[in-house]
């Protein structure tokens, strides 16, 4: 269970998406009606917490620790369907959510560096700027906002951004999925994958030295 204080779950409402409105594209009508949903932190817009896990693209989570800081990552979760994703769904060098729906979403219990940015605990949405061997990270401390567009009112409040590397999984993921796995002593990676395609994003407790 993630033990955020009350000062952080009461300040971290959240939710993740990005490949599109409830697919790849609008904001809901109701999104000017943001309704804060008890789904471990979770925000969601527009609508109720059942609903969001009925979506097209269905809201999933993933809670880790890397040292003493807990973290939960939130995010919609669209399918391949037969598409053609990487370069074509998710063109390369554009902007994306990096999931469906609101903006994916990364919640810190404590201190953490995510690529090299340091960040202090609370919650941060997360951009990417996909390529065919390369991806930009880009971090914003503004998240409970419907995932699109990333316009330049959203990106002013950019903390900073970093380059990770695009490799070949091994097989076909369907459904976008992120998972955490562990590198070491307080350190760690978050693990996006989909299609035929992983990135993984360097995490480590604290701030970078």
């Amino acid at each position: 269970m993630l033990r955020l204080n009350q000062v952080t779950v009461l300040t971290l409402a959240m939710t993740i998406a990005a490949c599109g409105g409830e697919e790849m594209g609008e904001t809901p009508e109701s999104d000017i009606d943001v309704a804060t949903s008890g789904l471990q932190g979770c925000y969601i817009a527009g609508a109720t917490e059942a609903e969001a896990a009925e979506r097209t693209s269905p809201l999933r989570q993933t809670e880790f620790s890397v040292g003493a800081t807990d973290a939960l990552l939130c995010y919609g979760a669209p399918s391949a369907n037969d598409r053609e994703i990487m370069g074509g769904l998710v063109p390369f060098g554009e902007m994306w959510r990096a999931g469906a729906n609101e903006a994916t979403t990364l919640h810190l219990a404590g201190p953490a560096t995510v690529g090299d940015l340091a960040l202090e605990a609370g919650s941060y949405s997360i951009y990417v700027r996909p390529g065919a061997e390369a991806w930009e990270i880009f971090l914003n401390p503004e998240f409970e906002r419907w995932g699109i567009p990333v316009n330049a009112e959203v990106r002013e409040t950019e903390l900073g951004s970093f380059t990770v590397a695009s490799e070949a999984s091994e097989g076909m993921t369907e459904t976008l999925t992120y998972s955490y796995e562990s590198t070491g002593e307080g350190a760690g990676e978050i693990i996006l994958e989909w299609e035929e395609t992983r990135v993984r994003i360097p995490i480590s407790a604290g701030a970078a030295n």
